[in-house]
């Protein structure tokens, strides 16, 4: 007997709906599901990795995958083909705050920051600078965070969010305005890390390894981390110390 297909978490329905040549061939008719079209926008229009489309999705980096290839040959066939395309149906649910059974209650899109914002008042967020898995070693340059809701010591939900290039201290803004409490990073400059202390972000820096594993050790206090974390250029050279590492080698704690 084949396995129940796990339903999709999608954003919101397409504003349109219909395709079709300007010449009025009939030459056939292509549906694309609500959970195809989903992942094409995520992935090919907003350039977010399988990881982060599965994440935001609910569904495997597999299933993410076969999504795309199945929707991209349909695309495909209608270009090529000059068939209709029609955007209906398929397995997925709202995820829009708006009371859609199995969405999460407040959950929405701000800024482009792909992440349930909201927050109950016994949730702890955990931020923890990313690349491939592991703790990305300088804060100024980190493109994505793997977001950790923490409740009564355990994590509930995990979310991957793209800073959209923001850098330096536009990132502690980031961090705020996705209600993080907590930052764990590798290197940090002291502009950035003056501007986390005002945003009341508490800073864990000079950590190394999987980012599953270093909140698991965060969560359990035995977290190995430099509470003098710095990068090691001098930082009257850059004004307040946000400064481009990757003009230059960074030496300490892992920066580069």
């Amino acid at each position: 007997m084949p396995r129940p297909q796990r339903c999709r978490r999608i954003c919101c329905e397409p504003e349109y709906e219909k395709f079709r040549p300007s010449e009025a061939a009939d030459t056939g008719t292509v549906v694309l599901t609500l959970d195809e079209f989903e992942v094409i926008r995520l992935v090919d229009l907003e350039k977010q990795t399988h990881e982060m489309c599965a994440q935001q999705m609910d569904i495997s980096r597999t299933t993410v995958t076969e999504i795309c290839e199945s929707a991209r040959y349909k695309i495909a066939d209608c270009i090529v083909n000059g068939k209709e395309l029609i955007i209906s149906g398929g397995n997925y649910r709202l995820c829009e705050g708006g009371g859609v059974e199995g969405c999460r209650e407040n959950c929405t899109r701000r800024e482009n920051l792909n992440i349930c914002l909201e927050k109950g008042s016994n949730v702890m967020r955990i931020a923890v600078t990313y690349e491939d898995g592991q703790v990305f070693q300088h804060f100024g340059h980190t493109e994505r965070f793997e977001v950790y809701d923490v409740e009564n010591g355990k994590v509930v939900l995990k979310t991957l969010v793209n800073t959209n290039g923001s850098g330096h201290g536009a990132l502690a803004d980031v961090l705020k305005k996705l209600g993080a409490d907590v930052l764990i990073c590798g290197g940090i400059g002291g502009g950035a890390k003056r501007a986390l202390d005002e945003a009341g972000i508490k800073l864990y820096g000079g950590v190394t390894g999987e980012c599953d594993k270093v909140v698991e050790a965060f969560l359990a206090g035995n977290l190995d981390y430099n509470p003098d974390v710095k990068c090691s250029h001098h930082e009257h050279e850059h004004g307040d110390g946000e400064h481009t590492c990757g003009d230059h080698g960074c030496g300490n704690h892992g920066c580069h």
